[in-house]
């Protein structure tokens, strides 16, 4: 099969960032499928290139994370013009596999089924434009009917669609045919990333001696919040606790910001690194004992299959989240770390305490973390199930219609069957 992949932001390992539609697109070359990449970048001028028997071509459209919402939109217009053209010269296509965000990646695919009669799969990345509109950054009425009309429309025509969470896959069957809906969440490089002891020269490189190391990494942009983890480095400081190290890695719309507030602080004990490729975060982690996840408090945040999350697991790293949803009970479920409320940062240190007192409980909480990863979430195990999703004779399993009753863990849907949640 020829398949037509479009994302507007395919990273590999040296760009940094998601790696899921390099973990996918693979899996379908190996699988014996040919693949199309379709994607952007901050150049000049249109390139193409192979990748791991991945045929990427890549379009020159400026992004930035700190861009608003109209200079997004138009970046988003842009993709869709090129993208387009890009994917109608592609001959031989049987099909389309779409991945928001933005959910405008959609009108490609929607475009190509009325032009070229092609079958499109739809990826739910993040629940668009459901998730601006909680966000306050879209408010204007007819923008906001158009872009749920046109979001309706996706989920319409679309053949099949995958949602990286049983959040996002219950909120996506509310609004189109159930039987259409799979979850195959962000996944685990438990190859890439390993538990293991912290090495001399990384503990040098990063200038970390004895202490405990939290970590953060990934996008520092409005949504994220990492102002919370300055508050707790804030109260750590001043509660003397000098045994404890906080790293900030990642580019975004507030990173100025938060390093102005670091100054204000006077902290001792925070350090901010940039964007790291997929290599440098792994060095990152092999110096790290927990990993903080951070969003701001929005429900629709809380339906999020974060990157860092499943690299944290992959690691074997103590996972702290700050927000509610799937995460927070999966990681309590599974006695890997802890929820933390984020306006409390003395909450934060309380639970932490331990940790730094007891090497042998972080050392068994760890373990779970990998357990975790290495049991459900590897990636060699969800890319099988993607691949499956490609083969002819393979029809969509439906969604059960019963209510998510309370307390049923996010593994009781891949204990009861693969890539179905439990609605």
């Amino acid at each position: 099969m020829k398949i037509i992949y479009i994302h507007q932001y395919f990273k590999t390992y040296e760009e940094g960032g998601s790696s899921r539609s390099y973990y996918l697109a693979r899996s379908l070359v190996e699988a014996g499928h040919e693949v199309e990449m379709i994607t952007s970048y901050n150049g000049s001028q249109y390139k193409k290139q192979l990748i791991d028997g991945i045929s990427v071509h890549y379009l020159p459209v400026f992004y930035k994370n700190g861009f608003g919402f109209w200079r997004r939109m138009l970046a988003f217009s842009h993709f869709i013009w090129q993208a387009y053209r890009c994917a109608m010269a592609v001959p031989g296509a049987d099909l389309c596999y779409a991945t928001s965000t933005p959910l405008t990646v959609g009108i490609i695919a929607l475009l190509l089924k009325k032009r070229r009669h092609l079958p499109f799969y739809f990826e739910v990345r993040d629940l668009w434009p459901l998730a601006p509109v909680e966000l306050g950054f879209i408010r204007n009425r007819f923008v906001k009917k158009k872009l749920f009309a046109l979001e309706a429309s996706i989920y319409r025509e679309a053949t099949k669609i995958i949602a990286l969470s049983p959040a996002m896959a219950q909120y996506v069957a509310a609004r189109c045919e159930r039987r259409k809906v799979h979850v195959i969440p962000n996944m685990a490089d438990c190859d890439f990333f390993r538990k293991e002891k912290k090495q001399d020269s990384l503990l040098q490189k990063f200038d970390i001696t004895t202490q405990i190391v939290v970590t953060y990494f990934g996008a520092v942009g409005q949504v994220n919040r990492v102002d919370h983890l300055l508050e707790v480095a804030r109260f750590a400081q001043q509660s003397g606790l000098h045994n404890i190290v906080f790293m900030i890695a990642g580019e975004g719309k507030m990173r100025h910001a938060l390093q102005q507030k670091t100054i204000r602080y006077r902290l001792r004990n925070t350090h901010f690194l940039g964007h790291l490729t997929k290599h440098e975060v792994r060095d990152l982690l092999n110096v790290t004992d927990a990993v903080y996840i951070s969003f701001d408090e929005h429900p629709v945040l809380e339906t999020s299959s974060p990157n860092k999350f499943f690299d944290a697991l992959s690691a074997g790293k103590l996972c702290i989240v700050n927000t509610n949803g799937w995460i927070r009970e999966l990681v309590e479920l599974e006695g890997c770390g802890f929820y933390a409320d984020p306006k409390e940062p003395a909450q934060f240190i309380n639970q932490l305490f331990p940790y730094l007192t007891n090497k042998t409980l972080l050392e068994q909480v760890q373990h779970r973390a990998r357990m975790l990863a290495e049991n459900h979430f590897a990636r060699k195990l969800l890319t099988k199930q993607f691949v499956r999703l490609f083969e002819q004779k393979t029809m969509p399993a439906s969604l059960p219609k019963a209510a998510h009753p309370p307390g049923i863990s996010f593994l009781g849907y891949i204990n009861a069957g693969g890539n179905t949640p439990v609605a």
